[in-house]
């Protein structure tokens, strides 16, 4: 038994301390300098390296939470998209359908016996020959419309069933040393080996009158004594000499009414939902101010916008090339065309909430002329903001903020923040950066088919404003999130002359730019 135990119990002891190293340990632990080593050296060296791992699992999740938001930000800006498309379309149709079953016609499209050029022509046609005709040719755009008013109130129900024609006009391009006035298209031809471009456009727009305008809009600058008499003069001109109809704002008819009762036939419009539908009523918009009258008349128009012929009443006229004084002879020859046109492109913005619950909550579109402009507002921290070209990152700005302008706004904010003046028939967004907190931050032009997206970063130390041609201010929070495209209705404004000589005029009479004194031919000279 004693052997046995003793066995046991040698057995049980067997394993030395280097082998299980608890007993070293136990014994370490009881002594204070050890104890002090421990907390002093290994411990706090490896509570350093879990931090390290911890800061860096953070940063890995937040980026993935980004890129989260991002895809979440660029399915909603595409969903809004998609439904806005839906839902005009789908409104268009109902139109459309209404307009048949009331009037008693039927709809139906032209067979292929038609010329080639008119086979995409569709006809709405009722019982007293009236037609709604929409035309795309070949290689111009013709529009035929015949427009009838909404339901008259009791007010006016002694002009019931009246009917407004639009005048139809042709757009064609221009190509300078041929008579002919046919688009001269981008022929890229892959011979040899070797890629070349055949040919390009002047892109020079020509506006050809098929059928002489009927109305006029004419907006003008508020508050000045003189626009209110050339507007005075240039309504009775109208109405008497070309047999116009006329439209002008509340506030115009107002003080024409004021002047004398004989403006009575002038027209306007009630409220926003009058306004939308101007477009289609008006034949030329004309515009009595400064560039700001232009960018009024611009923002307008949610959709199509009339041809704008702008006179410069204002201090400086980069888009506005016609002179008061001249205004007779002027609109004779535009009302008789052909004539001259630039599309000024403009950008559509929508605003998506970090707090959206759906694709479809999104504010906007807010369409402008010249610029969108995100900055840092009355706060002192630096502006933050993460800056997307579509999928793809571009940048983050941190500085006083951002300027996405039009090439048309190329010569405003843009301009006075460094941004380079360009040739408003070129398309593309202007990315210019407002007093960036970088030597290396120079502006950039990017294409026209590519959608903008800004976003304020959670880690943002303050709010970001933006504004949409200087107007309707608004705020951003830490993930809200802006989308900016080329829209699909630019502003049409007429030439003098034509695009690139009213450019250059703008800039050498409005900038004064690159004006110098002659250098003297006296001096020293090459032998």
């Amino acid at each position: 038994m004693s052997p046995s135990k003793n066995s046991s119990h040698h057995g049980n002891s067997s394993v030395s301390p280097a082998e299980n190293g608890f007993s070293d340990r136990f014994s370490q632990l009881n002594s204070e300098k050890a104890v002090e080593e421990l907390i002093q050296q290994p411990l706090v060296q490896g509570i350093d390296d879990h931090l390290i791992e911890f800061s860096e699992a953070l940063r890995t999740v937040a980026k993935a939470l980004r890129r989260v938001t991002e895809g979440k930000a660029s399915a909603q800006a595409e969903a809004a998209e998609w439904k806005r498309k839906y839902e005009l379309e789908r409104a268009r149709n109902m139109h459309l359908e209404e307009k048949v079953l009331s009037s008693g016609g039927h709809y139906h499209k032209l067979d292929d016996e038609r010329p080639e050029n008119l086979k995409y022509q569709t006809v709405l046609s009722d019982e007293t020959g009236e037609q709604c005709e929409l035309y795309s040719g070949k290689d111009d755009i013709c529009a035929h419309e015949v427009l009838r008013d909404g339901e008259p109130d009791s007010a006016s129900s002694g002009v019931q069933n009246k009917i407004m024609k639009k005048a139809s006009f042709k757009l064609s391009w221009c190509c300078k040393g041929e008579k002919s006035d046919r688009h001269k298209h981008d022929i890229v031809s892959f011979e040899m080996g070797n890629i070349t471009t055949a040919e390009r456009s002047s892109k020079q727009i020509s506006l050809k009158w098929e059928s002489p305008p009927c109305t006029v809009l004419i907006l003008t600058k508020p508050n000045s004594t003189s626009v209110r008499i050339l507007c005075f003069e240039m309504v009775r001109w109208l109405k008497e000499q070309k047999k116009l109809n006329i439209f002008v704002e509340p506030r115009v008819k107002a003080e024409l009414l004021t002047e004398s009762s004989y403006y009575n036939f002038v027209q306007t419009w009630q409220d926003d939902k009058e306004m939308l539908l101007l477009h289609m009523k008006v034949d030329l918009v004309v515009t009595l101010g400064g560039d700001g009258t232009v960018l009024w008349a611009a923002s307008m128009f949610k959709g199509p916008v009339p041809t704008v012929v702008p006179f410069s009443l204002g201090s400086l006229g980069f888009m506005t090339p016609f002179y008061s004084e001249h205004y007779r002879e002027y609109l004779n020859s535009i009302l008789h065309g052909p004539i001259s046109i630039t599309l000024r492109h403009r950008l559509q913005c929508h605003i998506i909430r970090d707090s959206a619950k759906s694709e479809y909550e999104s504010e906007g579109p807010m369409l402008v002329l010249n610029e969108v402009t995100i900055d840092r507002g009355i706060s002192s921290f630096l502006t933050n903001l993460e800056c997307y070209c579509d999928n793809s990152f571009v940048t983050c700005v941190q500085g006083d903020g951002l300027i996405l302008s039009t090439t048309s706004g190329s010569t405003a904010y843009s301009l006075a923040a460094g941004g380079s003046m360009v040739h408003p028939q070129v398309p593309g967004i202007l990315f210019t950066p407002i007093c960036p907190h970088s030597l290396s931050f120079r502006p950039l032009i990017l294409p026209e088919h590519v959608t903008v997206r800004v976003v304020v970063p959670f880690n943002s130390r303050s709010h970001a404003w933006v504004s949409f041609d200087g107007k309707d201010r608004k705020q951003l929070g830490p993930g809200d999130a802006l989308m900016c495209s080329m829209a699909p209705w630019p502003v049409p404004t007429v030439c003098q002359i034509d695009s690139t000589s009213d450019f250059l005029r703008s800039i050498h009479e409005g900038l004064h730019w690159n004006l110098r004194k002659t250098q003297s031919f006296d001096g020293p000279r090459d032998p």
